[in-house]
């Protein structure tokens, strides 16, 4: 029993001068190539076999005969481990290099694609880690095209809008100060009209400024439905006789939600004004109000004679407008944008889909948790 311990203690102590010996080495190195981490790896295993024999056989535990014997098998264990090991290295570096390569190709600008071939399975985790950011990326990049297209357009569209008043009021402005305006009472009823309209659109830009900075302040009450679709339509009505528009609302259910008044009283206005100023003389525009799976829906339907698809996904877009026409009646293209920064600042989603004759825009509110007076339950039937 003594002769083992004796042999296990200096058997140790030689393994552990080689593995301490390897330790450092895979320190020295460890900014090197794999290959090589693997090849130390292989030959400090080897190598701690072969010390605690020669310190065994030191110690003369062993004959010369079976030193050698041992010798030659850690020998040829060696040989066989380095080449595994430097078989292993080239195959992992060279995957290591493919995966690099097909990175840098996304990091570019373009798509990533994983190199073909068998891999490991922490590369393979890393190559569906890398093409999961590769998407992202991409919907990212389409989606910061989007917006810079949509910039653009808006301040090409708001200078125009701003320049066309701007040039009348001028003209009307200087034809009061020559004396020579023919109606000048109508000159100023007219010179009010555009004003106004130019405080609309600076309104609206600061709107939606507010909602792009995340500034919005929201002051959310309980407030009914059927309270705030009952004004948005008191306050539309003027604006549908003028086009010869019906105003439909008796599908509105008394269902409390908790949001800010004044925002979405200005989301249905933007929507019924949106509405009744596309749908045609003698049209229709219907509001709905009723509770859903996923929350309340509010919704407007009017009848445009729809959308085209390829423009669905633009419509809530800033500066979208559905037509090239810059006629004075249109807004700057801002009101739908408003619309959906301030349903999504309430928690909630703005959607449009076409139905018979027109086009129906809804939006969706969380429902409002239903709230007990002490001492009661609610018991489901």
């Amino acid at each position: 029993m003594r002769d083992m311990l004796l042999i296990a203690l200096f058997a140790f102590l030689g393994a552990a001068a080689a593995g301490l010996l390897g330790a450092v080495t895979l320190w020295l190195i460890r900014r090197r190539s794999l290959t090589a981490s693997l090849a130390v790896v292989a030959a400090v295993a080897v190598t701690a076999m072969l010390a605690g024999t020669l310190v065994v056989a030191w110690a003369m535990f062993l004959s010369p005969h079976d030193l050698s014997v041992v010798t030659t098998v850690v020998a040829m264990a060696a040989v066989v481990s380095l080449v595994t090991a430097l078989l292993l290295g080239r195959w992992v570096v060279a995957r290591s290099r493919a995966l690099t390569l097909a990175a840098r190709s996304f990091g570019d600008g373009g798509a990533f694609a994983a190199p073909d071939g068998p891999a490991t399975a922490e590369l393979a985790a890393l190559s569906r880690e890398l093409q999961a950011t590769s998407a992202k990326l991409a919907e990212s990049r389409d989606r910061e095209r989007a917006l810079e297209t949509s910039r653009r357009e808006l301040v090409a569209w708001i200078s125009h809008d701003l320049r066309t008043p701007l040039a009348g009021l001028r003209a009307m402005s200087e034809a009061l100060e020559d004396g020579v305006a023919a109606d000048p009472d109508r000159y100023l009823r007219q010179i009010r009209t555009e004003v106004e309209r130019l405080n609309d659109m600076v309104g609206d830009l600061f709107e939606l400024s507010r909602i792009h900075a995340g500034t919005l302040a929201l002051t959310p009450s309980r407030i009914s439905l059927y309270d705030l679709v009952g004004d948005a339509l008191a306050g539309a009505d003027p604006l549908a006789r003028e086009h010869g528009v019906r105003l439909v609302g008796d599908r509105i259910e008394p269902v409390p939600v908790e949001v800010d008044g004044k925002e979405m009283s200005r989301v249905l206005g933007n929507l019924l004004v949106n509405a009744i100023r596309r749908t045609p003389a003698d049209g229709t525009v219907a509001v709905a109000a009723e509770r859903s799976p996923e929350g309340v829906v509010l919704s407007v339907t009017d009848g445009c004679g729809g959308i085209p698809e390829e423009d669905l996904s633009r419509v809530f877009d800033t500066g979208w407008r559905g037509t090239h026409a810059r006629t004075p009646p249109a807004g700057a293209g801002l009101g739908l944008a408003i619309v959906r920064g301030i349903v999504e600042a309430h928690q909630g989603r703005a959607a449009v889909r076409n139905v018979t004759g027109g086009c129906r825009f809804e939006v969706t509110l969380p429902t409002v948790p239903m709230t007990l007076p002490a001492g009661e339950v609610a018991v489901e039937t």
